[in-house]
């Protein structure tokens, strides 16, 4: 179903065309997955049934067909690598384990850094606010196979009769807000938490962007730490937060201060910050919101701009619901035993997500909408349908027959 503010495209309209190409080859070309193989040691020193090329493909196919066997996923991506003449032989679910394991995770983390960027331009609609690019930071865990070694390495949510049924991996990501394109991720073990996971992200932030962030995230250093890579921010913060008026502005937002936990008494050291606090009047909400942003000119960028510009943050609350309930399905396990396994299986659901929200990029452009207009399910399902005959992968040269 789509979701408010979107529409489904009818099956005779320009997104199956623009989106029926082989999506896993498209976005991530033969000659770049042989690069990030080459560059993170994983060349084969003898042919095999499954090469790391092939087993990365597997991979990306494992995270678009969610809830496949093994084997039945072979099958599919088969019919993209038979060529007329011979058929390609579908390896064991033995096998293909085998081959995860021989390729690890760093390949597919690498090839995540290489293709996984911001997607917006000019002409894109819903992406900027004068000028800068909207992203978003935000976290979301995901329940792993029931495992020791697992659990061992992630660790399981804390419940009110002890702890969780599965073990959850921590996954936090930076979103572009107008596309749902994913170009930052880190994972971890559930105690880590989510300001330590995005600190590691923020190296993807620049100039030109404005990036959102919810409650959860401030705090001074980390404020800092976003501030320093030159992007602007707008972050939520608790009403419990310590801002003293220092000077009212025109449009009834305020300058104010903020500090290090050790110069929080002596007041030393003050970074100075604008606050904007609103309330949802229409919805009859009488929550305070308490915005703080690095944008200190209200007449570059009003209050009243800022507080609608905020539910933008949304959008990557969207995004993680795309890739945990439409792509993994809902309520669903990951499938891999081991940490390394979950990391590969994880960044294969990223890159599968980006591949899909970047056709729709294009689509949207193509058509002059808003990339929000377009459904997200629908678009999934169309690659799905068109993946087994157009994955367009080469045979390996020495391919056994039945």
């Amino acid at each position: 179903m789509a979701r408010v503010g979107q529409v489904k495209l009818s099956a005779g309209e320009r997104l199956s065309d623009r989106i029926a190409i082989g999506v896993l080859t498209r976005a991530f070309p033969p000659g770049l997955v042989d690069e990030v193989i080459a560059e993170t040691g994983r060349v084969e020193q003898r042919s095999r049934l499954l090469p790391a090329r092939v087993v990365v493909y597997f991979v990306l196919a494992m995270c678009l067909f969610f809830g496949q066997g093994y084997e039945e996923v072979a099958r599919l991506l088969g019919e993209g690598i038979g060529d007329g003449r011979r058929s390609w032989r579908v390896p064991t679910t033995a096998a293909i384990g085998r081959a995860r394991r021989r390729l690890g995770v760093e390949p597919l983390r690498l090839l995540f850094a290489r293709v996984c960027r911001p997607l917006a331009v000019p002409e894109t609609a819903g992406a900027w606010y004068r000028g800068r690019r909207l992203v978003a930071v935000d976290g979301t865990t995901l329940d792993l196979a029931d495992t020791e070694a697992n659990d061992a390495f992630f660790g399981r949510p804390g419940t009110g009769r002890g702890t969780g049924a599965f073990p959850q991996a921590r996954v936090v990501g930076l979103a572009e807000c107008g596309t749902h394109a994913m170009f930052g991720a880190e994972v971890g073990p559930l105690s880590m938490g989510e300001q330590t996971l995005s600190r590691r992200l923020f190296v993807q932030l620049e100039a030109g962007m404005l990036l959102l962030a919810d409650r959860g995230f401030y705090g001074f250093e980390l404020w800092q730490h976003a501030r320093a890579t030159g992007a602007d921010l707008l972050w939520r913060v608790r009403k419990s937060a310590n801002l003293p008026v220092v000077r009212i502005l025109s449009d009834g937002s305020y300058l104010s201060a903020v500090h290090a936990e050790r110069d929080r008494r002596t007041r030393r050291n003050p970074v100075t910050v604008r606050v904007v606090e609103y309330t949802l009047a229409r919805t009859g909400d009488s929550t305070v919101y308490r915005l703080i942003t690095t944008l200190l000119d209200p007449t570059e960028a009003p209050a009243a701009e800022l507080a609608a510009l905020y539910a933008q943050r949304w959008e990557i609350e969207t995004t993680l619901d795309e890739i945990k309930t439409h792509q993994r399905g809902p309520k669903l396990v990951l499938r891999s035993k081991y940490p390394w396994g979950v990391e590969q299986e994880i960044y294969g659901f990223l890159l599968v997500h980006h591949a899909i929200r970047q056709l729709m990029h294009e689509a949207a452009l193509h058509e002059d909408l808003d990339p929000d207009r377009l459904s997200f399910t629908r678009s999934l399902r169309v690659v799905r349908r068109q993946v087994p005959a157009q994955a367009a992968l080469s045979p390996p040269a020495d391919s056994p027959g039945h």
